[in-house]
């Protein structure tokens, strides 16, 4: 045996290894109820590898759906130790976006999107703000379309205007002096 088929011999296993290190995978299952996420995943040529642990970032979580992508790394290459590092979706991704914009997204459609500009898009069927003290909104103008209901008190700072009349300033017509109801507020 030569040199060259030594060396091939020996560095065979090595090789393997490096090879295993990185695959890719769908998801199968997903298990959420543990510290760090696990999940079933189908590798190459079926192989099917259970308690792959789903890193996630700080701050951020998802359950993803069966059938989506994951990048997975074997440690050293040994297929008994692999995490997941990555898990995408091509169908659902949100495409388009502008160098520096950041968004996040559901397979439903909703969004909430850092755009540039310092625009902020989000789009949702329904939307819950819950807050045990207090909500503030700052800004010159909001703008809204649609039904307003409140329940609870409302406290303007300045003045409230409806179909250009103020509630603080308004007049009514048809008024009659004694205990007689006035007539509908007017614009002033």
């Amino acid at each position: 045996m030569d040199i060259q088929q030594q060396l091939s011999r020996f560095l065979a296993p090595l090789k393997t290894r490096v090879y295993n290190m990185v695959v890719r995978g769908v998801i199968k299952i997903v298990n959420d109820a543990t510290k760090v996420q696990q999940m079933q995943n189908t590798l190459l040529a079926g192989e099917v590898k259970d308690g792959l642990e789903c890193y996630q970032w700080y701050g951020f979580t998802s359950v993803p759906l069966p059938g989506m992508e994951t990048a997975v790394v074997f440690c050293g290459g040994d297929r008994s130790n692999g995490i997941i590092i990555g898990v995408g979706d091509r169908q659902f991704r949100l495409k388009d976006l502008k160098g520096g914009e950041v968004a996040l997204y559901t397979d439903e459609g909703d969004y909430l999107k850092f755009a540039r500009e310092h625009n902020i898009e989000m789009k949702t069927t329904n939307l819950k703000i819950t807050a045990d003290t207090s909500v503030a909104l700052t800004s010159p103008t909001v703008t809204m379309s649609g039904d307003l209901n409140v329940s609870g008190t409302v406290t303007a700072g300045t003045d409230v205007k409806t179909n250009n009349i103020s509630l603080k300033s308004h007049k009514h017509s048809g008024v009659t002096a004694g205990g007689a109801n006035t007539g509908s507020p007017v614009a002033s």
